[in-house]
């Protein structure tokens, strides 16, 4: 199996756990929690500034000094918006469960800027469609590099059956910036119907001699965890199963720029 997949675990509590150590990287942590109505779960965010993303399900949270209530509405991550909410470094939160409840814990490092917690509500989040013909997908911008936050950048899409996605392949692996930032990125895989799977292909350039530093092709099924260190990274989804991903970005500047694989471009005006 690809040292980039991490499988999906059934049953609740954490099922998926991703840190800097276990993917070899610096700044992306990611983690998702299965929880029963009336399960609880607390943490400190410690030197990392976190965002919980209710991928399903409605809860209580609270994070520094703050009650947000009851939030969520969603049942299924391809029902709308999500609710959300931004923790800084330094502070305590907490989320109880009051339905079946999927739960995202983003994170990346904090950099001291003294952020306050905020809830991130669905009328908050900005929608768009990327792409033309069977490269069309939906994307909605939960943290984008418009809003405040010190290092992280998440963003959920969901891709139709029979479409692509991350496509034309791109890639942020380089600290190039105005032309290029390096940003290592997770994605969390769900499909509808939930026994479907995709595919997605995370490789780098060839040199010379034509071999590639790494080039692996994952099956993804749902609730499984891929890695993006490097390299450009598409996602294809299989005819009647559409495709929803959560995506997490962070690096040394938080800012998205990407350059597309050269001899995929003409697609963009195609």
């Amino acid at each position: 199996m690809s040292r980039l997949l991490v499988k999906r675990k059934a049953g609740t509590g954490r099922v998926a756990h991703v840190t800097p150590e276990s993917a070899g990287w610096t700044y992306v942590g990611f983690d998702l929690h299965r929880l029963k109505p009336g399960e609880s779960l607390s943490e400190n965010s410690g030197g990392r500034e976190v965002c919980l993303v209710l991928v399903t399900g409605r809860a209580k949270v609270g994070a520094g000094g703050h009650d947000f209530g009851l939030i969520g509405q969603r049942m299924s991550p391809f029902e709308g918006k999500p609710w959300s909410v931004y923790v800084p470094e330094g502070s305590d939160w907490s989320v109880t469960a009051d339905t079946d409840v999927e739960l995202a814990v983003c994170s990346a490092p904090g950099l001291g800027g003294g952020l306050p917690a905020r809830l991130i509500a669905p009328e908050d989040l900005g929608q768009e469609v990327r792409g033309k013909g069977t490269n069309v997908r939906y994307v909605t911008n939960i943290l984008p590099e418009g809003q405040p936050a010190d290092s992280l950048l998440v963003v959920e899409v969901i891709t139709p059956g029979g479409h692509t996605s991350s496509y034309p392949p791109h890639k942020h692996d380089s600290d190039n910036l105005p032309a290029e930032s390096y940003l290592e990125e997770t994605y969390y895989h769900r499909l509808n119907p939930p026994q479907g799977f995709a595919f997605q292909r995370v490789y780098t350039d060839a040199d010379e001699s034509g071999k590639r530093e790494l080039d692996e092709v994952m099956a993804v099924e749902d609730g499984d965890v891929t890695l993006v260190p490097k390299g450009y990274h598409p996602c294809a989804a299989c005819h009647g199963y559409d495709l929803y991903y959560l995506n997490v970005m962070a690096g040394p500047k938080r800012t998205w720029k990407f350059h597309n694989a050269p001899e995929h471009e003409w697609l963009m005006k195609a």
